[in-house]
């Protein structure tokens, strides 16, 4: 995908003019009169468009200027979200694709425009994120170069808004890019490439390999990659936009591929476990993204990558292995890896950095998606005031999040007979809570928000339909932490 941001303050000659419409209303927003035979035809389509959330309407008209006007029903007025924009503005694009045009342009209401921009922020994401395509392995590609103009007020602020908007839609870009590889093309070596290219004069790429990891103690990682001929890979990214500030850890499971193991998986649906890697490509996303738009903060993403196969070298149920932080752990079950290379990964980032704030993200438990669904990611956290911050912005970004308790009742559920602690609780009660349960026993005193993404890191069955969210990886929490760490 390919698209270009502009902005001026008058029309221009386009192949598509688009505006938005409020349910059951007579005029298009922010839209000026055309001749009158063009405004005839305008009139007659508000009635068939009704402003209907989603329902788009196009209209040749006789303008040398301009080719076509496109009409989108944005809804209710008391009912308009930024998701609601971002999500019209998306149908906008795919319709742009499907007419084969080579540029839109968009007009952004005044109602849409504020200093700060997030209205017109959510149309730069909806077009250019519904934009994205994933084609590396197909023989015909998309090529068309869409170019895209807003018709905004002139405003500094507002083209720093819409500049913002770019960089994050391109980090969750990035990560959906990077997540929909499939295991053949994406081993922890490669994920290790892909962050040394996101390296610069403010950001350090360190690798942590196979000998080293076992010489230092990664238990969790050197056991669950043991399997593999492809060798596992600690990959830390560390951003210093600050000289004095602690920095916020970020940490994010890799499995570039999971079999479960000597567990086995059943085969149906094995192939979706390439998207067991999200979690790290999350973090790659927004650490992109951090560094693009220079925010004043330092950042450290960590990310442990494996690939989980069984073999003769394997580890096994029944093992025990002693994790980073200095804990034993029994394994019961050698699909639930997540949990043990993110302990290590969490023990080494609260040691080596004393952040102020660790966030992680899994795809980690079957049982989130059984308890949430598919739409809907778990949080789990031990300080209210870090779950209070993240929660506003998943408001702000609409992706959601629902917390689930963590008290000592959950804590004994992951006690051992022979280790330390057990790699699954008791039976299948209360899976995503007891997985998060050993991960807690990694932090010892830092504020921690711990995802699960099971459910919405890609889409799956019942995924709700958006068309800035195609097929395949969605990039989930690229947009809602960098919502978070801007607005700290």
């Amino acid at each position: 995908m390919n698209m270009k941001i502009k902005t001026e303050n008058s029309s221009k000659k386009t192949q598509l003019l688009c505006g938005f419409v409020m349910e059951k209303s007579d005029k298009v927003l922010g839209m000026g009169k055309f001749n009158s035979k063009t405004n005839s035809a305008i009139s007659q389509s508000l009635k068939d468009n009704e402003g209907k959330l989603g329902r788009i309407t196009v209209i040749p008209t006789p303008s040398e200027s301009i080719q076509r006007i496109l009409l989108a029903g944005i809804g209710k007025k008391d009912e308009l979200t930024n998701d609601t924009i971002r999500f019209v503005s998306g149908k906008i694009a795919q319709k742009a694709r499907e007419l084969k045009l080579k540029e839109l342009t968009i007009v952004a209401p005044p109602s849409f425009v504020t200093e700060s921009g997030p209205a017109v922020s959510q149309i730069v994401q909806g077009v250019k994120m519904s934009l994205y395509k994933f084609d590396k392995f197909k023989a015909e590609k998309d090529t068309n170069l869409l170019e895209l103009t807003i018709i905004i007020p002139k405003s500094k602020k507002i083209l720093s808004a819409i500049k913002s908007a770019e960089i994050i839609s391109d980090g969750a870009i990035f990560t959906k890019s990077v997540a929909n590889l499939p295991p053949n093309e994406c081993t922890p070596t490669t994920l290790a490439n892909f962050a040394k290219t996101l390296s610069n004069n403010k950001m350090k790429c360190t690798i942590l390999s196979k000998p080293e990891l076992k010489k230092r103690g990664f238990g969790g990682i050197t056991a669950v990659g043991q399997g593999s001929k492809n060798e596992p890979k600690l990959i830390v990214l560390d951003y210093k936009g600050s000289k004095k500030e602690k920095p916020i850890v970020l940490v994010g499971k890799a499995v570039t591929f999971d079999t479960g193991g000597i567990s086995l998986k059943p085969g149906d649906k094995m192939d979706e476990m390439k998207f067991d890697k999200c979690g790290g490509c999350t973090v790659l996303g927004i650490m992109k993204a951090v560094s693009e738009l220079k925010l004043p903060i330092n950042l450290v993403g960590i990310i442990p990558a494996v690939e989980n196969m069984p073999s003769g070298e394997s580890y096994r149920p029944g093992d025990i292995i002693k994790l980073y932080s200095g804990k034993t752990a029994e394994i019961l079950n050698t699909d639930a890896e997540g949990r043990l290379i993110l302990a290590d990964a969490l023990a080494y980032g609260e040691k080596q950095y004393s952040p102020k704030t660790i966030i992680d993200f899994a795809t980690l438990t079957g049982a989130c998606i059984v308890a949430l669904g598919t739409n809907v990611a778990a949080i789990v956290s031990n300080n209210e005031n870090l779950t209070k911050k993240i929660m506003e912005s998943s408001k702000r970004t609409t992706e959601e999040v629902w917390e689930l308790p963590l008290n000592q009742d959950y804590m004994n559920m992951i006690k051992s007979d022979v280790a330390d602690i057990k790699n699954i609780g008791i039976g299948r009660a209360a899976g995503t809570i007891t997985a998060a349960a050993f991960l807690k026993n990694a932090v010892e005193k830092t504020p921690w928000v711990h995802f699960d993404i099971a459910g919405v890191a890609w889409t799956q069955i019942a995924t709700k339909e958006k068309p800035y969210n195609p097929k395949g990886a969605t990039g989930f929490g690229v947009r809602l932490i960098l919502d978070y760490l801007q607005n700290l």
